[in-house]
């Protein structure tokens, strides 16, 4: 795959080894040369100095050809403009743009681009950590708004059957359980044994009913 990173700071940097250590073809654009230092000594991909507002400098690091685009600057003006730009005159499908200020996503959603907010997804993750300790978040999806939780099945729960939890579709759904090791997708007749562990698709509302019900079965959130 063909990326290119508009920002080389601590994360577009980060990105482009990432990417290129698992064999991508990556370019990287920066307004300023000095930047491009924080690159480890085995980084092969194209180093693009230049203003990422201009098209010239776009077409330099190669956009035309490109498959995605990552808008990563500590500007969220400049990313959001990229990030337009890459999807609306250069017809990029596949384009992430970095959010700094919380305020300001909205605008990010209206021009339907795909967003990563360290601000707004750093403390929703605190927030899970400290209400639902007994909960590991294993991945997060698109704000945060909806997470992959982890949850090894409360001794008072087992023997009971996947119906018990008694979700709602809108906050919650057991998508997987692995026990022994393997996994498999449970149907609502399986049985909780001990040591499985649950795998949920949550919202944050969806999470707490679970944790309220796990500590008191029977009890609604």
């Amino acid at each position: 795959m063909k990326v290119l990173i508009v920002g080389c700071g601590r994360l577009g940097s980060e990105l482009a080894q990432l990417l290129f250590q698992h064999g991508n073809e990556v370019s990287i654009i920066d307004l300023e040369e000095a930047a491009f230092d924080i690159l480890k000594p085995s980084f092969r991909g194209r180093l693009v100095e230049g203003d990422a507002l201009s098209q010239d400098v776009l077409k330099r690091a190669g956009i035309e050809t490109t498959d995605a685009v990552a808008a990563v600057t500590s500007d969220d003006a400049t990313n959001l403009v990229v990030g337009r730009v890459a999807k609306e005159i250069f017809k990029i499908h596949n384009v992430v743009a970095r959010n700094f200020e919380p305020s300001v996503g909205k605008i990010f959603e209206l021009f339907k681009l795909e967003v990563i907010s360290g601000t707004s997804w750093g403390a929703s993750r605190l927030e899970e950590m400290i209400l639902n300790e007994q909960f590991k978040v294993v991945y997060s999806f698109g704000d945060g708004a909806v997470d992959y939780y982890q949850v090894i099945v409360p001794e008072q729960w087992v023997g009971k059957k996947v119906a018990d939890l008694e979700q709602n579709p809108g906050q919650s759904i057991l998508a997987s359980i692995t026990r022994f090791g393997k996994s498999f997708i449970p149907n609502m007749e399986d049985v909780l044994e001990t040591d499985d562990h649950l795998n949920f698709s949550a919202t944050h509302a969806g999470i707490e009913a679970l944790r309220i019900k796990f500590v008191n079965p029977g009890q609604e959130a």
